[in-house]
């Protein structure tokens, strides 16, 4: 004989069920068109327009939920990022943040674009910090480049690796090694200093972590 406790819970777990439905429909959707409708994100979940508009208000709704679960995605990234080196940590968290983002492109453009970069940005916080940090680490250790105060030099390596982003072709096998590279020069390393750091530790860039990656978003 089914409980009330039961009855009342079945209902709020099809409605967590079909919410993230929703959100898995709408990833593959926008990674076809970034510009698809609320109808074309309904059909991809099988639901119809209103059983959506039931748990998202609105296409703005929808698209700031996905901002915020890859928000933290990015700052479960920036924990784990520990190198005592600061040049090394730099190198890791941006190879580790392209990594996230190659595999979901399209949609981390959507989230850091002009019209969602507020939104972003306060998501983002907590890897915010971590780069700050970084930053000030590698400048107090005299190995990034100081004619900057930190917090000035942290928003220049996020707009780089915001650029780097939403315009570079994750297709092409050597953009994670690009991506980094940028990523290096603006903290001002130069084109060789970061080479050099890449050649030294493949690992940043190694096929195992990328396709942990990749499993990690299809999951």
């Amino acid at each position: 004989m089914t409980s009330s406790i039961d009855a009342a819970r079945r209902p709020r777990r099809d409605a967590l069920e079909n919410r993230a439905g929703i959100l898995a429909a709408a990833h593959v959707a926008l990674a076809h068109d970034p510009r698809a409708s609320v109808d074309a994100i309904a059909r991809q979940a099988g639901l119809s327009r209103r059983a959506l508009y039931g748990h998202f208000d609105d296409r703005d709704a929808l698209v700031r939920e996905l901002v915020a679960q890859g928000a933290e995605r990015f700052n479960t990234v920036a924990v784990q990022i520990d190198d005592a080196d600061p040049r090394l940590a730099l190198a890791r968290l941006a190879a580790a943040l392209w990594t996230e983002a190659s595999h979901v492109q399209v949609l981390a453009a959507i989230a850091l674009d002009e019209a969602h970069l507020e939104e972003t940005a306060t998501a983002l916080a907590p890897l915010r910090r971590t780069v700050v940090r970084i930053v000030r680490e590698g400048q107090d250790a005299d190995v990034l480049r100081t004619d900057v105060a930190a917090p000035t030099l942290a928003r220049l390596v996020e707009e780089t690796a915001r650029t780097v982003i939403t315009r570079m072709d994750a297709s092409s096998p050597s953009a994670g090694a690009l991506a980094v590279r940028a990523v290096l020069s603006i903290a001002g390393l130069s084109w060789r200093e970061a080479a050099a750091l890449l050649e030294e530790h493949p690992d940043l860039l190694a096929p195992s972590a990328r396709s942990t990656a990749a499993e990690a978003v299809t999951e």
